[in-house]
This record gives structure tokens, C-alpha cells and sequence, in this order.
């Protein structure tokens, strides 16, 4: 299968894909940030601007690495404090999860062994 270019359109099930969620929590996002506008298609279909990919990573990373309320994300975002090396990144770079998931197991399992131990 050929990988897409950078300034392709990307239907729901690929960003769920690409950020590890799923689709109901996309169509929830839509819901709770007003900038997150994607192209609809007959039948509702959700079709992501490469914009939109961008701040569905930088919604992505500030609940779920840096641990924002959807109240206090939405409003990062309106501020325009979301100027990240994340935001500012093309869009081809950012399709792969913010952190590292080897990393995140071994850090529980050193804190299981912790608690263990206590």
C-alpha cells in the first residue's frame, strides 16, 4: 500500500488509526473544540485537512501526554499558545504517536516493582 502525501486527505478511520483512538472520541473532539472544522461528504463522511491533522495531533498531545481537561486543551488552543515544535511540524512527520511506548511500560513496571518492594 503507498503512503499518502503530506497535503492528502485523511478519512476518520486513519486518524483514529494514526493517534491510537477511536473514532467516536474524534467525532467528540469535533464537539468540544470549535476550530476543528473537517470536510463533511454525502453521508457525513469526515474527510481531515492536513490543518486538520496538525491540531488533532496537538489536541491528541495535550490530554493525553501533558494531561489537559478537554476544558483547559479547548482553551490552550483559543489562547494561540499551541505554537509546539508539534503544531509547527509538516504534517508527514507527525502521523507517528507523540510518545514512546516502550519507554511508558518500562517506567510502569519500574513502579511496580516499587511498590512490590514497599
Amino acid at each position: 500500500m503507498r503512503e499518502k502525501s503530506a497535503d492528502a486527505l485523511r478519512t476518520i478511520g486513519e486518524m483514529a488509526e494514526a493517534l491510537g483512538v477511536r473514532t467516536h472520541i474524534l467525532r467528540y473532539w469535533e464537539e468540544q473544540f470549535p476550530m476543528l472544522k473537517p470536510l463533511t461528504r454525502a453521508g457525513g463522511r469526515r474527510l481531515y485537512r492536513p490543518e486538520d491533522v496538525a491540531l488533532l495531533h496537538n489536541i491528541h498531545r495535550l490530554l493525553y501526554s501533558e494531561g489537559y481537561t478537554v476544558k483547559g486543551a479547548r482553551r490552550f488552543l483559543a489562547e494561540g499558545e499551541a505554537s509546539t515544535p508539534v503544531a509547527d511540524a509538516p504534517v508527514a512527520a507527525i502521523t507517528a504517536p507523540v510518545f514512546d511506548v516502550a519507554a511508558l511500560y518500562a517506567v510502569r513496571d519500574r513502579l511496580a516493582a516499587a511498590l512490590a518492594a514497599a
